[in-house]
């Protein structure tokens, strides 16, 4: 091209998505309209972290359109939905090392060279350092330069590189993510309702008979169902239906409630005999038939709960409890989280957050429970699991 376009910070994040999907989830790409919000929205992989609506991205998407940046297309296969389609890299002529650099830089602004060759590993597989700096030179050197060095700042060891695609922050920095705590969480539950959405028949159909598979949790499960008594269990996230399905054939009152519709109708379905409604667990209200549930589930509910999120999410949890009512708590075992951006052949957005055992134990206590106990359980290699689990159960008092 004799003269690049120039991109506005909204422009740059859509195409830059649109780039990196086309790489990383061939088999979901083009991307809906809706999964192209998610990958820009997404909290990982991002400088800055944004929450743009689906109005924002549609009106971009059509200016890039008819600016000759975009193809808006129906779906070759499934329900005829528009899907969005970058031509960037055509029109700049990218050769790969070029494109999946480019990707990058439009995805988290200015960086070195040293990581920028860690964060386009799923893009292009460069030697070392050297090859990525060489592959900037040439970019720069180029009729039509793409990216410009930036002047080595006090304290910097190696120089940054920006693309030259758009407008950059005024001081030539990268805006900072923003801060877990200040994600709107309506926004974050709206990504997950939507990715869980998205996979609800595929996920359904893998969890159908894992618990035939995990003697543990069966009995674990068995248990919670005999210190409930006759009072009745809730399930919150319960994805498919499996779990709750399982404490009802136990002889339990369960009822099953999760945040994605698309779920809840995956397990009415497959497991008539137990109840399941759409609702959130962070306001789980008493059953109507008692004067509290004799066990509340989260049964890797909290898998996308922050450490920071963590007691208000278990305030929340006690609070509907009867007195001698249980609380149960299945997850991920560690520190730090894993992003996930395609899941069951469909483009997500979830992060899945590890917790220790010993920790959320700890925090069952501060929220008033007693009797705690936890357990930590290895991966089952003959599942694919890559994780360990974390188990806790606590009683309330009184």
């Amino acid at each position: 091209m004799a003269d690049l376009p120039v991109l506005s910070d909204v422009d740059q994040r859509i195409l830059g998505c649109l780039l990196e999907k086309q790489r990383t989830v061939p088999d979901s790409y083009p991307l809906s309209l809706n999964a192209l919000r998610t990958a820009c929205n997404q909290t990982s992989s991002r400088d800055p972290v944004v929450a743009y609506d689906e109005a924002l991205v549609e009106s971009a998407c059509r200016d890039l359109k008819d600016r000759g940046l975009l193809r808006i297309v129906w779906a070759d296969r499934g329900p005829r939905t528009l899907k969005y389609h970058q031509v960037l890299s055509e029109l700049l002529d990218l050769a790969e090392d070029e494109r999946a650099l480019l990707t990058v830089l439009l995805l988290r602004g200015p960086q070195a060279a040293g990581l920028l060759r860690t964060r386009t590993e799923r893009l292009h597989a460069f030697t070392d350092r050297s090859d990525v700096e060489a592959t900037l030179e040439r970019m720069a050197g180029a009729p039509t330069p793409l990216v410009r060095v930036l002047p080595r700042k006090a304290g910097e060891r190696d120089p940054r590189w920006v693309h030259l695609l758009g407008d950059q922050p005024a001081d030539d920095t990268a805006a900072p993510p923003a801060p877990a705590a200040q994600i709107d969480l309506a926004t974050r539950d709206e990504r997950v309702r939507s990715s869980y959405d998205a996979v609800a028949s595929g996920y359904a159909d893998a969890l159908t008979d894992e618990l035939e598979h995990l003697p543990f949790e069966r009995w674990l499960l068995e248990r919670v169902v005999e210190l409930a008594g006759y009072a009745p269990l809730v399930e919150v996230g319960c994805g498919p239906g499996h779990v709750t399905a399982f404490l009802t054939e136990c002889g339990a009152a369960a009822t099953g409630l999760d945040l994605s519709p698309a779920m809840v109708e995956q397990a009415r379905g497959r497991y008539p005999d137990a109840t399941y409604e759409v609702g959130d667990l962070r306001r789980l209200m008493r059953p109507t038939t008692a004067d509290g549930w004799g066990a509340v589930l989260a049964w890797y509910s909290l898998v996308h709960t922050t450490p920071a999120e963590m007691p208000d999410a278990l305030a929340a949890l006690v609070r509907p409890l009867r007195p001698g009512g249980w609380l149960v708590y299945a997850g991920h075992a560690g520190t730090g989280h894993v992003h996930r951006d395609d899941w069951f052949d469909a483009a997500v957005d979830l992060d899945f957050v590890l917790q220790e055992p010993a920790a959320v134990a700890a925090l069952f206590e501060k929220a008033g429970l007693v009797d705690v106990e936890w357990y930590r359980r290895a991966p089952v290699a003959a599942r694919g699991e890559t994780t360990e689990r974390a188990y806790v159960i606590g009683r309330r008092s009184g």
